[in-house]
């Protein structure tokens, strides 16, 4: 059966890694659902999180061929591990004088911010699962959105690192 799977990849920082292992994964024909890259706990290493939709042997088949980039340090697949997850979206909506008030009410609800308000424009600030962010912005299509900016999923496990790494 066909998931999103979430791999966390630690690799060195090096230029072109994250070209390497989106190229990678590309030509195996899965689509990357998202894909967040940074800095990590250690100064020399970029911890880049893929989600990728596939089977168990599908996803098998990317960690084993991400494996033997050179770059690549560790790879662990926290699909089945009870993690934390974020994504961060900035939605730019229509704001009329007299629709402010309802938008600021929404925001509210969400618990999300108003980051910028122009004559025509509020721009939105939400932190939250994929589910969360999907909900704002179906409500805020009533008002009209001009533009998203979302980040992609970020995760981490709750407490110790699993012990079955890959």
């Amino acid at each position: 059966m066909s998931m999103v799977h979430t791999l966390v990849v630690l690799v060195e920082n090096r230029p072109g890694v994250l070209t390497r292992i989106s190229g990678l994964i590309s030509r195996r024909a899965f689509n990357i659902e998202s894909i967040v890259a940074g800095y990590s706990e250690e100064a020399d290493m970029t911890r880049i999180t893929i989600a990728v939709k596939g089977d168990d042997r599908e996803i098998e088949q990317v960690v084993n061929q991400l494996s033997k980039l050179v770059d690549v340090i560790r790879i662990v697949n926290l699909t089945a591990v009870d993690t934390l997850e974020r994504e961060l979206a900035m939605i730019k909506v229509k704001a009329s004088p007299e629709k402010r008030s309802d938008i600021v009410d929404i925001v509210d609800i969400f618990r999300a911010r108003i980051v910028d308000v122009n004559r025509e424009t509020m721009v939105i600030e939400l932190t939250g699962d994929q589910n969360k962010i999907d909900a704002l912005c179906e409500v805020m299509k009533d008002h009209g959105i001009i533009e998203i900016v979302r980040t992609g999923k970020t995760v981490i496990s709750r407490g110790p690192l699993p012990a079955k790494e890959l």
